[in-house]
């Protein structure tokens, strides 16, 4: 199983485990996912820190079973006895942790590597930010994450439509874009690599409307919110880059096309941004526009055509070991992503408005807006 304990959850907030479950579910979905998307129906437990539903105080303990678990049992024993019947694996893949991780380690068999590499842990990262999201909401901030790319075809992202309107398309869609010209496409790259033995990555989008200014701090490097997020969304399996607002793209831009001009909105008494390249961050401070983030994943490294590689304990050339995978799981990761950017979020606002009760909090919240509107 897989268990999360969440430290510092303010008391008095309530909690919906079917809204978690439901976003167990979204990380589940999406075209070209495997066999075991086929095995494993998530479910959250919770096993501390909420009664009558409402949290506690108390660390928040979530637990999530392997429904698969019951063939492995041998394979992944505690019990030194049932060591020989378990077949070690020693042909690391190329792009994955197997080497790195049994050379760092000094493990004559991957699967010690290759099991806790595997994306199988952010089960446990989606209940978590499921759980900062119910934490987010009260306060008018919401998050979504879709797919931008997947393999050679970019999707476009409608400018005009509300973000329930993204949502929706992004809910409807199998690949999780929001240009049905585009999910065609995709699925047919994906139905050609799943025919060729080959994978494919792609590049998820995430918002979150409704931030207030003023998360994350410029004073310490390690207080950034674009940093913590980028931390953040790096550590996903298959994660290789990410950008803030036109990222990479800034650089080839000049400062007066890019900087985003300030503005003064005198009926709601909040000072604006006239554009938003800057993706909703200034200074490692959120802005009060929309945050946007964007995230590049790799191919998956199990491919049902192998690469070559070497006997990790003969050093013999040979293919690549072959375990149960996904032709493309970028939908998903559009999913996780999102949950991981709801728990970043949730840590930094806790920091600017933190107290002990969901009231407390409030009130703490409220005052900066009067202060705000004040300046």
């Amino acid at each position: 199983m897989l268990t999360a304990i969440v430290e510092g959850v303010p008391a008095g907030f309530q909690i919906n485990i079917e809204a978690i479950n439901h976003d167990l579910a979204r990380r589940q979905k999406g075209y070209g996912r495997g066999g075991r998307m086929a095995i494993e129906r998530d479910e959250v437990r919770v096993t501390s820190g909420v009664r009558f539903g409402y949290t506690t105080g108390a660390p928040v303990t979530l637990i999530v079973e392997n429904r698969d678990f019951k063939n492995w049992q041998k394979r992944m024993s505690l019990d030194p006895n049932d060591r020989e019947s378990a077949v070690p694996v020693t042909r690391p893949r190329p792009g994955h942790a197997d080497l790195a991780g049994a050379l760092k380690y000094n493990l004559t068999d991957i699967r010690d590597v290759l099991e806790r590499a595997s994306a199988r842990e952010t089960a446990a990262r989606v209940a978590v930010g499921s759980l900062a999201r119910q934490f987010l909401t009260p306060f008018g901030i919401d998050v979504l994450g879709y797919v931008v790319r997947i393999g050679a075809t970019t999707a476009n992202v409608p400018s005009e439509l509300s973000l329930s309107e993204l949502r929706r398309l992004a809910e409807e869609s199998p690949v999780r874009v929001l240009d049905h010209g585009a999910q065609q496409a995709i699925i047919a790259e994906i139905d050609d690599c799943k025919r060729s033995g080959d994978t494919l990555g792609g590049v998820v989008e995430v918002v979150a409307h409704g931030l207030p200014v003023g998360l994350g701090s410029h004073v310490q490097w390690d207080r950034k919110l674009d940093g913590r997020l980028a931390h953040a969304l790096l550590s996903l399996q298959a994660a290789k880059g990410v950008e803030i607002g036109r990222g990479f793209e800034a650089a080839s831009m000049r400062g007066s096309a890019l900087h985003d001009e300030i503005g003064y909105d005198a009926h709601n008494r909040r000072f604006i941004r006239r554009s938003n390249n800057s993706g909703g961050t200034e200074g490692g401070i959120s802005t009060g526009e929309v945050l946007r983030v964007r995230v590049a994943f790799k191919p998956l490294s199990t491919l049902m055509q192998p690469l070559r590689s070497v006997d990790i304990r003969t050093k013999e050339e040979t293919l690549a070991t072959i375990e149960r995978s996904d032709v493309c799981a970028v939908p998903a990761a559009a999913v996780i992503a999102e949950t991981v950017v709801c728990f970043e979020l949730a840590k930094a606002f806790l920091e600017k408005f933190g107290g002990d009760s969901f009231e407390e909090i409030k009130r703490n919240y409220e005052g900066f807006l009067e202060q705000l509107r004040n300046f």
